[in-house]
């Protein structure tokens, strides 16, 4: 009984209720587009996915009600369980592991999106908790390198519930020595940004690019990968706006495409993950398995090369590419 009140407590302090994540609710400029309705399902997906995971008593049940989401949505609503269990990971109530054992088990075909959601939870949780919030996984060939996707969590999070201040006002974090790497922090964070502005302005091609441009031009180029990751991967727009959205960001147009192909691999199978090709070939040129491919080249050991976190290693390796 002792663990169920905190629980009770955190679920009601930290999850964002149903209706308030939908695109009318957070005054959204594109709350109104085609595409909103949609792009709403998967927030709500994330919700619903966090509730499971604060209420369930076991992983197995945990499960089970994740594999009854639909295909298309089931990768968000194990990212919300993933917020979840990093959330009653760090309560003092005498729980622990239940992140590594999700991430280490059901939510393995998610990872990407396991990582991001902790990056959630971490919008949440004092930074004095940070330190214990990233799992040790076993033999997961993505960690911990693509953990930096926690910081872009944390920045859709922030921008996307603090529009005002993350997008508008267009504040920067405190640095935070994620995997030893401070100085990094802020870009993971901005990707985190570019994803929040696809869904703030509902995959209106011209208005996500508008966006962008007025944030500060050393920002942009970040901004512009987290754009495309969510193109490719929550979709809205067809291919000929996607086109023109490449265009809208001139010579920033590799950080796109990078984007894309995290969307393409995102550390998950076809099946668990279904992408619709025309996003991802828009702005790629590349097919769904050509891109994850692509990724699969430039992957790189974790630590640092020359001071450069692996992560950005692999992320430059892929712009090279399309540079």
């Amino acid at each position: 009984m002792a663990g169920r009140i905190p629980r009770a407590v955190a679920r009601a302090l930290l999850a964002p209720p149903l209706a308030d994540v939908g695109f009318a609710r957070r005054g959204f400029p594109g709350r109104d587009s085609p595409a909103a309705r949609n792009l709403e399902r998967i927030p709500e997906a994330v919700v619903c996915g966090f509730e499971w995971g604060m209420e369930t008593r076991h992983l197995g049940e945990a499960e089970h009600r994740l594999e009854t989401v639909d295909v298309a949505l089931r990768g968000f609503a194990y990212e919300g369980t993933t917020m979840a269990f990093t959330v009653r990971d760090a309560l003092p109530v005498g729980e622990s592991d239940r992140t590594r054992d999700l991430m280490d088990g059901p939510a393995r075909p998610h990872t990407f999106l396991a990582y991001i959601g902790i990056g959630f939870a971490m919008a949440r949780l004092p930074r004095r908790l940070w330190r214990s919030v990233l799992p040790e996984l076993t033999d997961n060939p993505y960690h911990p390198t693509m953990s930096w996707l926690a910081v872009d969590g944390y920045g859709f999070d922030l921008a996307y519930f603090d529009t005002r201040r993350w997008v508008d006002r267009q504040d920067t974090p405190h640095t935070y020595p994620w995997l030893g790497a401070p100085d990094y922090f802020p870009r993971a964070f901005d990707q985190g940004v570019g994803r929040a502005l696809w869904f703030i302005h509902g995959a209106r091609c011209a208005a996500v690019a508008d966006a962008v441009r007025a944030f500060p031009e050393h920002r942009r180029s970040d901004l512009w990968s987290g754009v495309g990751l969510a193109a490719a991967f929550a979709g809205g727009a067809e291919s000929g706006p996607l086109t023109e959205l490449l265009g809208s960001a001139g010579p920033d147009a590799p950080h796109v495409a990078q984007g894309a192909v995290f969307a393409a691999k995102r550390g998950c199978t076809p099946d668990a993950c279904p992408t619709t090709p025309h996003r991802g070939r828009a702005l790629t040129g590349l097919g769904t398995v050509a891109a994850a491919a692509l990724a699969d080249d430039h992957a790189v050991e974790p630590g640092e090369r020359g001071g450069v976190p692996a992560y950005e290693v692999l992320r430059s390796g892929i712009r090279e590419h399309f540079s």
